[in-house]
């Protein structure tokens, strides 16, 4: 009789074990899903040590990448910042939107080709993933960089809930505060900017950590003015060889800056217990800055060029997927992917549905992230019908498989490439295979056709003999502002 009761209460107790252990397992699955989307900027696609560096230090990036999904092939929307960021936030190309420069972007009065009348901030009535987001019952911010238009359309404009530090500026005016970044108060003497966006990013995640939230996380870091502490510079200055493809110490202490942030918010989301069920996205607005040509910041290799350039070197970048219970740790994707695609993913992810009426150029990387089968699409385009000193001149390019074809509109002629065999785009093929690069040339017409894209026209006041560049801030006089501010801090 006392075993069978005995029996009876152990049974009785399995049940209720196992009743809760249901509960608590529902309880996880109805979380919904949070995502922090980090942005870096002008981060090179072998600017990471699981990307290849052997010179920058990315400890938690690194980790990150070890925790999820690798792409190696996954592309900027542009060669430059503004448009990528506006095609991040839409699913849009820059082409549709005509956001195809940096804001406010270069004059060529001289040049060969009068460039559009572009658009020159993010359309309020144009649908992005805050609105999208904030519509579902998101908590919503963007920490950081905006550079998407004035105060009339920065991010509380834009189905943001909180902006910190987004602005039109392209760059902050110093990394150490005071920062005069006009959303951003001042904080102590000597505060780095990557942690303070860090730290405000922190109280977001802990304000928000019982409700879904999407935190949009654009760095100013590691853009010039090359900033960074004193003592990192140090130990970076320390181990630098000149005659390596990498060696900026200072670059290579805003590298760490990020890495630093990565490290601490991934923390954060362990500490607060919410890390199952947030989803991670890490990538960069384009190639790394390749300038001044003597001693470029950093290198892309083995990419041809760099930030601003029609090649590999200037859209190619890092992209790290983290989705707990989804991507398989440690995995790998070779699918070209682009900045358009992750409204649709992100939307996918959470089950939240678009506005019908908005046009998404971008397709949902969900079936990469679950292994579940490839991509609809054949191709993914680029379209900068303006001038740059990173040596484009207006382009469009097309990749197709493992092809590559920029169409160059100065002189209308075609380059091709075959990626899988050359990467850095030393062969041009275009003249061997005339069938192969006349396909991909009207594929790329009949893209921008259906885009509306806006094309350069030929300039009434062209001079061959006038200078390339409008005058403006040489590397030098750069490099020395930077250098003054950097001393200041030092001495703070």
């Amino acid at each position: 009789m006392k075993k069978s009761l005995r029996l009876l209460a152990m049974t009785g107790l399995a049940a209720a074990l196992a009743l809760a252990a249901g509960a608590a397992a529902d309880e996880t699955s109805a979380k919904k899903t949070n995502i922090v989307f980090i942005l870096v900027d002008d981060l090179g696609w072998t600017d990471l040590g699981c990307f290849g560096s052997k010179f920058y230090e990315t400890p938690n990036i690194d980790r990150l990448c070890a925790q999820g999904m690798k792409f190696t092939d996954a592309y900027s929307a542009c060669t430059v910042c503004s448009p990528t960021r506006a095609s991040v936030l839409t699913g849009q190309y820059p082409a549709r939107l005509h956001i195809t420069d940096w804001i406010a972007g270069h004059e060529r009065p001289k040049a060969k080709l009068r460039i559009p009348d572009w658009q020159k901030h993010l359309p309020l009535e144009t649908m992005n993933i805050a609105r999208a987001l904030k519509s579902a019952g998101y908590a919503t911010a963007s920490i950081g960089k905006w550079h998407l238009g004035g105060p009339e359309f920065w991010p509380d404009k834009q189905g943001f809930d909180l902006n910190v530090a987004g602005c039109d500026k392209g760059q902050p005016p110093s990394y150490f505060s005071p920062y005069k970044i006009p959303t951003l108060p001042d904080g102590p003497q000597g505060e780095f900017l990557s942690d303070r966006l860090t730290t405000e990013a922190v109280k977001f995640i802990t304000e928000n950590k019982e409700r879904p939230f999407f935190l949009y996380l654009p760095h100013y870091a590691v853009h010039t003015p090359l900033m960074a502490k004193p003592g990192v510079i140090a130990k970076y200055k320390a181990r630098a060889d000149p005659s390596a493809p990498q060696h900026n110490a200072t670059y290579a202490g805003l590298i760490e800056s990020v890495d630093d942030s990565v490290g601490v918010l991934l923390r954060t989301l362990d500490e607060l217990k919410i890390a199952d069920h947030t989803l991670i996205i890490f990538t960069s607005d384009n190639g790394g800055l390749m300038l001044p040509a003597r001693d470029p910041v950093t290198c892309n290799a083995p990419l041809r060029a760099g930030k601003g350039s029609a090649y590999e070197g200037g859209v190619r970048v890092p992209l790290i997927v983290k989705w707990p219970g989804v991507t398989r740790p440690g995995s790998v994707c070779h699918t070209p992917v682009i900045s358009a695609d992750y409204f649709p993913t992100m939307l996918d992810a959470l089950g939240v549905a678009d506005d019908p009426k908005h046009i998404v150029d971008g397709e949902s990387i969900v079936p990469l992230l679950k292994q579940t089968g490839p991509l609809r699409r054949d191709a993914i385009y680029w379209h900068y019908p303006h001038y740059h000193p990173g040596g484009a001149t207006p382009y469009s390019a097309v990749r197709e498989g493992d092809w590559r074809l920029v169409e160059f509109f100065e002189d209308n002629h075609v380059e091709l490439y075959n990626l899988k065999d050359d990467i850095g785009e030393t062969t041009d093929l275009a003249q061997k295979m005339p069938e192969k690069a006349a396909a991909l040339r009207q594929k790329l017409h009949d893209w921008r056709k259906s885009v509306g894209a806006q094309l350069p026209t030929p300039n009434p006041d062209y001079d061959p003999n006038a200078p390339a560049e409008p005058k403006q801030k040489s590397p030098r006089q750069q490099k020395a502002e930077s250098e003054l501010l950097l001393r200041i801090a030092e001495e703070s």
